[in-house]
């Protein structure tokens, strides 16, 4: 992103993509910077988002699965948009091969507030595709460098089935560490599911994180996060001490075209991270 214009782009070419799911409408983007300054200029924290843009068709914000501590290239995990009429951008990438190039500018937003959840036990959990942004704050507590800088780490992590879980082979990896609990869960498993079987919420009341020093990092569809909130009050779990992500709202990346606002917060400008407590004071518009 231009120092002057923040309106610019920068031009990054696809260096690989990966298939994340059966439907094969989730992709993961990996993306390096034509222009090596743009890499070096491009510092982000866990929870912030940029903007893709692909000539001719427009642009669109979508959260930053990588972590800073990735070097040399930077993930987005992008789901085709668009059952009946499709998202241009999205499908437009979809479409696109390795070697493609798009332009994106960023980071933008306000990242998972790190300095907060140092010393403390993180709970995160999330639901389906809206997991692109805690993976990059799980893989960000467990570098070498930065995992003393954390307590406890649990993943409570679910999908409608096996084959709809993003980022099977990392997940597959946590379960074999000893420095964080990984559960994994299925609405719904196939004959080769030798897993857990329910729904997040239920998990998480089973699971029964300790609210004792804690935070919970939470994203997922509505209804996940409509029965899973009840159960972290449950335990105890003050709003202040729960976050979340508003990544839907997000449009232009910088507050101008006002279509984020939710009262008189901007998602894009003093978001998408808030927690239950700052959102509780907003209008329920969101």
């Amino acid at each position: 992103m231009s120092e002057n214009n923040p309106y610019i782009p920068m031009p990054v070419e696809i260096a690989k993509i990966i298939d994340e799911v059966d439907t094969h409408d989730i992709k993961t983007f990996r993306f390096t910077f034509v222009n090596k300054d743009d890499g070096q200029k491009f510092v982000y924290l866990p929870g912030q988002f940029a903007e893709l843009s692909i000539y001719g068709k427009g642009e669109s914000p979508i959260g930053i699965a990588s972590a800073p501590t990735d070097a040399g290239y930077v993930e987005f995990t992008v789901q085709r948009a668009g059952a009946i009429v499709p998202g241009l951008v999205t499908s437009a990438l979809h479409d696109m091969d390795e070697g493609g190039r798009i332009g994106l500018r960023g980071p933008l937003g306000h990242p998972w507030p790190i300095e907060f959840l140092e010393k403390k036990n993180i709970v995160v959990v999330g639901g389906g595709f809206a997991f692109t942004t805690l993976r990059s704050l799980v893989k960000y507590m467990l570098h070498k460098d930065n995992r003393s800088r954390f307590g406890d780490i649990t993943v409570i992590y679910g999908a409608r089935t096996p084959g709809l879980l993003c980022y099977k082979d990392e997940l597959a990896a946590w379960e074999k560490r000893s420095d964080i609990n990984t559960v994994i869960t299925v609405d719904k498993g196939n004959e080769t599911w030798a897993g857990r079987e329910g729904f997040v919420p239920a998990v998480c009341k089973d699971v029964a994180p300790s609210p004792e020093n804690a935070v919970a990092v939470i994203c997922g569809p509505p209804v996940m996060i409509k029965f899973t909130l009840p159960v972290f009050f449950e335990l105890g779990f003050s709003k202040e001490n729960i976050l979340t992500s508003l990544e839907m709202r997000m449009k232009c990346g910088i507050g101008k075209c006002g279509r984020c606002n939710v009262g008189y917060k901007y998602v894009c400008s003093d978001g998408p991270v808030f927690s239950l407590a700052e959102l509780e004071e907003l209008p329920r518009d969101f």
